[in-house]
């Protein structure tokens, strides 16, 4: 009997601890429902887009709602309250955040402002950057074509062995001037074509993301690609094939090579603020350098995906020279026009 009378007594005491744990969160409830009903009701017609019914009161009292939601959240999660309540303020907080300090333009407003001068504004915005970085890569082409020229033992060294194949010192015109022509049946990239867009795309990525150790590896970067172009150019011109080869580079190239000149532009930018950041503070200057420069690489990307485009597209329909610079001709001059001449600038852009 007195098991059983122990037992009973534990689950009396269950009972009153569930009763009062009940009626703690019907009070908690009660005492602050009000104010969770009228953030969710606002909240609600701001989802909806119906902002008009928004009253200037309810406007100015949904940061004050917010906050008072937010912080019976808290009380709730530490007092153990029941999981409804708990999944219901979750949720009703989750969403007034958003209305409070999430993003206040959709998708489509986002790369309308982008594509309607954010872009071309951001890439102006760095100039200074880009010239170096445009001499850079010249400095890097001269390099490498004055080092094999001097050594053709450097072309090894220079130009990746999954570039090379048939595309050696020695090679014969022939030989050389298979790799140019003679591949508009073939389906899909070629190797060479796919291994020279995978380096320059990870070239122009690291360019990028390199910057923040003061540019330094941008510029290393950026010296050391150009001089592996600068080796092929030698190549090809010791069998005069240097135009054919130009042409063929220029399909795709104008529109990959400016990428990385603007991807090694935004890098040096940041690396140069952090640098010398004048009166700000060095996380000031990275961000906001930062910020102008993820746009410019916004674009990039975009860029690199083209370049790919027109490789692919290119070699299967394109087999002779004129085609070839009509078609690196126009890009590089639609690129030209839409970042310098097209001087738009939307606003709230990130180039202000």
């Amino acid at each position: 009997m007195a098991i059983f009378g122990l037992f009973g007594g534990k689950a009396v005491a269950q009972d009153a601890a569930i009763e009062a744990a009940a009626l703690r969160s019907d009070r908690f409830r009660q005492e602050r429902e009000r104010d969770w009903q009228r953030l969710e009701a606002i909240v609600a017609r701001m989802e909806g887009g119906r902002f008009r019914k928004l009253s200037d009161e309810d406007v100015l009292a949904l940061p004050v709602l917010y906050r008072t939601v937010a912080s019976s959240l808290s009380v709730a999660r530490e007092t153990s309250l029941d999981a409804a309540t708990l999944a219901y303020l979750e949720g009703l907080v989750q969403r007034a955040w958003f209305q409070v300090y999430g993003p206040r333009t959709t998708l489509w407003a986002w790369l309308r402002r982008f594509f309607g001068g954010g872009w071309s504004a951001a890439v102006r915005a760095i100039a200074p950057e880009l010239l170096a970085a445009l001499a850079l890569m010249v400095i890097g082409t001269v390099v490498g074509w004055l080092l094999c020229a001097q050594d053709p033992d450097w072309y090894y060294s220079l130009v990746p062995g999954g570039f090379q194949d048939s595309r050696v010192p020695g090679a014969s015109r022939e030989a050389l001037s298979a790799t140019l022509f003679g591949h508009a049946g073939q389906d899909g990239l070629s190797v060479f074509a796919a291994s020279l867009f995978s380096h320059n795309a990870g070239i122009a990525i690291l360019c990028f993301a390199l910057g923040f150790a003061f540019g330094v590896p941008p510029l290393l970067l950026l010296v050391q690609n150009t001089a592996t172009l600068g080796a092929m150019l030698w190549l090809f011109h010791g069998q005069g094939l240097t135009v054919d080869f130009a042409a063929w580079l220029s399909i795709h190239g104008t529109t990959e090579l400016l990428a990385i000149l603007l991807a090694g532009g935004a890098g040096l930018h940041v690396g140069r603020s952090m640098a010398f950041p004048g009166e700000r503070s060095i996380m000031q200057a990275a961000a906001e350098a930062g910020q102008r420069a993820a746009v410019v690489m916004a674009g990039v990307v975009l860029m690199l995906v083209i370049a790919g485009m027109l490789e692919g597209l290119g070699r299967q329909l394109i087999d002779h020279t004129p085609g070839r610079f009509i078609v690196g001709g126009s890009m590089l001059a639609l690129w030209l026009v839409y970042f310098f001449a097209f001087r738009r600038v939307p606003q709230g852009s990130e180039a202000q």
